[in-house]
């Protein structure tokens, strides 16, 4: 439930105390059997609730978007092709096959804020940096990506120097060894967010190797997300990006 545009509705006369009572009696979430929609969530962290699309149907999806009702932009992470058309035909969708990201209710960013970077060791790690790109923009920060500037061709990074040095939060997300955060780590003065992925060869264990890498940077300012979380290290950034004293 959308509190602020209720109390406005109070205040134009369009609602009744006692209907607004009546909806709040539901609060702070609702019911409907196979879920909890948690309608208090923007109140208490400034975003509503995402929704984690694998696992459910396009029905109990559509069903949870039904009941965040007035909300725009809703998150709906790693959800399939398939899922995102059925759905597509009971609410207003965006899809990008990337990150496997869908958008429900879409409506455009007018003024996005700060500056989040996110950067890839190589191409095979763009689905990932894709989901931390998409969530943090849609959320309303502003999103710039340098992707392929691994380490296995530093000078490509170096080339990108000014937006590395004048960003407030960077999102370094590699496979293979993970050296990519230590890197941007050691060049930035804002906090950077390693995400490790399972890109790579056997020994990389499916992210494994570049997890313990990151976890053990001699860089400081670094902290890690888990393997392929680009969604975590997408609502991370954007919430560094917008804190009091950062904007």
């Amino acid at each position: 439930m959308d509190v602020k545009a209720l109390l406005q509705q109070i205040a134009g006369g369009t609602v009744t105390p006692d209907e607004a009572l009546a909806r709040l009696k539901a609060a702070p979430f609702e019911d409907l059997g196979y879920a909890n929609v948690d309608t208090h969530r923007h109140l208490r962290q400034g975003a509503h609730e995402v929704i984690y699309g694998a696992g459910k149907t396009a029905a109990q999806i559509a069903g949870i978007v039904g009941a965040m009702a007035g909300t725009e932009n809703i998150l709906i992470t790693r959800v399939s092709r398939e899922t995102a058309d059925e759905l597509a035909g009971r609410v207003d969708l965006r899809y990008d096959p990337v990150p496997r990201i869908a958008i429900a209710r879409p409506k455009p960013i007018e003024q996005p804020i700060g500056s989040v970077v996110v950067a890839s060791g190589g191409t095979s790690d763009i689905p990932v940096c894709e989901e931390a790109a998409v969530t943090a923009e849609t959320l309303g920060s502003r999103v710039a990506r340098l992707y392929d500037v691994g380490v296995a061709g530093l000078h490509r990074l170096l080339a990108r120097l000014e937006t590395v040095q004048s960003a407030r939060v960077i999102v370094a997300v590699a496979g293979m060894e993970g050296a990519l955060a230590s890197v941007i780590g050691g060049l930035a003065s804002c906090p950077v967010i390693a995400v490790p992925t399972s890109v790579g060869y056997g020994a990389n264990f499916g992210g494994v190797a570049a997890l313990l890498a990151m976890l053990n940077s001699c860089a400081s300012g670094v902290s890690v997300v888990n393997i392929d979380n680009g969604f975590g290290a997408g609502f991370l950034a954007h919430r560094i990006n917008t804190m009091e004293g950062c904007r």
